[in-house]
């Protein structure tokens, strides 16, 4: 009974979502409420296991989260990611355009989350297609691979940088992995996949192309690049640094100070206010601005990443945790290949990737805490998972479908397909990658 349980939890989440239309968070609420009675938690207790666990994943993921957020709307509004592609573009020329956006996604989305990645860099799209006389989709399935890559994989985003807490793994390190995966994976769902799409027509809406800023107006190459890949360069750097010394080490204790997730972004933000802010001639009060509108566009991100961990406590609070382990661990599955296939169901049928890649980890972490699973690899097979076959469900796909003024045929085509190209490469290079690091 207790698996048929977290089956009618499960079920009753994506009805709430899908059927009655509800916010992810309240119902995410209501499934951690109902599967904490259900599972045979006292009344009376249930609700302190869900306060419980959003507390404990708030406290490893606000910061993150909203200095990610306004990290990433300085680099929009200063014109920085501006600055980025049109260095790009320049430098790829219109005959390798797709290498440019795809380039511009990867470098542009990572302090960007990904609504408003999109809403910065497909009015681009649309106006480089015009310039170049080429289809609109051909050039921007490459940015768009890469924004999606950079969402499901990468922290300092929301779903990844959860899944680093509840699993216990090293964001720098899961940030490495996450970069040597995407690589190859945008490749293939980008430039090799948009081939198939140069006469592919889309008339997109005049008033969706860009009216980029003067150019006088701009940040400089250097301090853009600089100040957008900061969170990775340090990440990296001090994630390195931290694993080359070992307690006791004179300097361990600095090292894992400043490798601390929390901090980077925070040192991150300052830098970018100084270098993207005030020497960009812009006072403290038009920043304020920018970064209340950024935590406004984070907000419910924020609470359905809430929701997940309540959820997840419950779970474990009910005991049933060891219940699931076991009745997983007889399953001839590879432990990755069942995450990333949890997460691809519970995709398909609720739309969105950051629920499905929080759900399934409530479901999956007593398995791989028992058999020993690289977290960081775990995170990146779930986050590949949580992109399979976007579709009516998933606001993206509207999103897209809209700004490209496409048929559902064509939508389906290009857009959902290139989610899936994106799970199922970004699987195979966390088998690859489990190979050599296992």
């Amino acid at each position: 009974m207790t698996i048929i349980y977290i089956l009618l939890s499960i079920l009753l989440l994506i009805l709430l979502i899908t059927w009655l239309k509800l916010n992810p968070f309240i119902a995410f609420m209501i499934t951690s409420i109902f599967a904490g009675l259900v599972l045979g938690i006292p009344a009376e207790q249930v609700v302190g296991s869900v306060e419980t666990g959003m507390g404990k994943l708030m406290g490893d993921l606000l910061i993150i989260i909203t200095t990610g957020a306004m990290l990433g709307k300085l680099v929009a509004e200063s014109g920085a990611a501006q600055r980025i592609a049109d260095f790009l573009m320049r430098l790829f020329g219109a005959k390798y355009i797709h290498w440019a956006m795809m380039l511009t996604g990867l470098v542009v989305g990572i302090p960007l989350f990904y609504n408003v990645g999109f809403i910065l860099l497909v009015p681009l799209v649309f106006t480089v297609a015009h310039q170049y006389k080429l289809s609109a989709v051909y050039v921007g399935i490459p940015l768009l691979a890469a924004l999606s890559v950079t969402h499901g994989f990468l922290p300092p985003h929301p779903s990844p940088a959860a899944l680093v807490a509840q699993f216990d793994a090293d964001m720098g390190i899961t940030l490495m992995y996450g970069l040597i995966i995407a690589i190859p994976t945008i490749l293939v769902a980008g430039p090799w996949f948009a081939r198939f799409f140069k006469n592919t027509d889309a008339q997109p809406l005049k008033s969706f192309r860009a009216n980029p800023k003067p150019v006088e107006e701009l940040p400089g190459v250097a301090n853009s690049f600089f100040t957008a890949l900061l969170p990775v360069f340090l990440l990296v750097g001090m994630t390195i640094w931290n694993h080359s010394l070992v307690e006791g080490d004179e300097g361990y204790g600095l090292s894992a100070f400043f490798s601390n997730p929390s901090v980077v972004m925070l040192l991150s933000l300052l830098v970018a206010i100084v270098t993207l802010g005030l020497r960009q001639n812009q006072n403290m009060k038009q920043l304020t601005e920018w970064f209340v509108d950024a935590v406004k566009d984070v907000s419910m991100i924020i609470l359905i990443v809430a929701g997940a961990g309540a959820l997840k406590q419950v779970l474990i609070d009910s005991g049933v945790s060891e219940v699931i382990a076991s009745a997983l661990d007889g399953w001839d599955v590879h432990p990755l290949i069942l995450a990333w296939s949890i997460t691809a169901l519970i995709r398909v049928c609720v739309g969105s990737a950051t629920v499905a890649g929080l759900t399934t980890a409530g479901i999956i972490a007593p398995v791989m805490h028992a058999q020993g699973v690289d977290p960081n690899l775990l995170v990146l097979a779930i986050g590949a998972g949580s992109l399979m076959f976007s579709h009516f469900n998933d606001s993206g796909f509207w999103m897209y479908k809209e700004f490209f003024n496409l048929s559902i045929k064509d939508t389906i085509k290009s857009w959902s397909l290139m989610e899936t190209i994106v799970a199922v490469v970004g699987l195979g290079g966390v088998m690859v990658l489990e190979f050599f690091v296992s």
